[in-house]
């Protein structure tokens, strides 16, 4: 079985890729959905997240504050790998178990989506890797829209992340998602039928 890495920088991209191969009707498991998974409500990641960060990280229900946590790990590196050190194992856990789960079903190819696939060591030994590109200005436009933060908030989430030129060089693939959809779509299709 192909295990296809996806990954990129923030707001490159990455989603908009992983949904059209979704709609091909490839299984892709993304890493920050299971990431939401493994600090839901109740998760020991959750409780280990509260011990090392204060209660003051939770919502009045219970559930994880993302924007308070991010503001104090996007301005402490060392805070920031703290929270590593908690979500990364179990993500990683969770993600072979439903690849695994998928091979037993017959699935040759599955798609790992994972925004740091090359600072995490590639633990999920994807390969080959698509590393998805796109103008840095885009990018900050992206996150200041998506996630309403300020242009400084925005880069520093930049900044947390391996450098773009970096990534490239690791890639088997890469997509310059600047372009048009229609372009970035046939890219992908060049690539799967090069793994046919």
């Amino acid at each position: 079985m192909i295990k296809l890495g996806l990954t990129g920088g923030i707001a490159t991209g990455k989603s908009t890729i992983a949904n059209y191969l979704r709609q091909k009707g490839i299984l892709v498991i993304d890493a920050d959905q299971v990431a939401r998974d493994v600090v839901a409500q109740g998760m020991p990641a959750l409780q280990e997240i509260v011990q090392k960060f204060g209660a003051d990280v939770l919502m009045a229900d219970g559930t994880l504050d993302r924007k308070k946590l991010g503001e104090i790990v996007f301005n402490d590196a060392n805070r920031l790998a703290e929270l590593n050190q908690i979500i990364h194992p179990r993500v990683h856990q969770m993600m072979q178990e439903k690849a695994k789960k998928a091979e037993m079903n017959g699935a040759q190819l599955i798609v790992f989506e994972v925004p740091l696939l090359f600072e995490t060591h590639n633990a999920l030994n994807a390969s080959p890797v698509i590393v998805v590109t796109t103008p840095i200005d885009t990018q900050i436009k992206r996150l200041m829209l998506r996630d309403g933060l300020s242009r400084i908030d925005a880069q520093k989430r930049l900044d947390a992340q391996m450098p773009m030129q970096e990534k490239m060089a690791l890639a088997d693939y890469v997509i310059d998602n600047g372009q048009t959809v229609s372009e970035t779509y046939q890219r992908i299709d060049e690539i799967l039928h090069e793994l046919e």
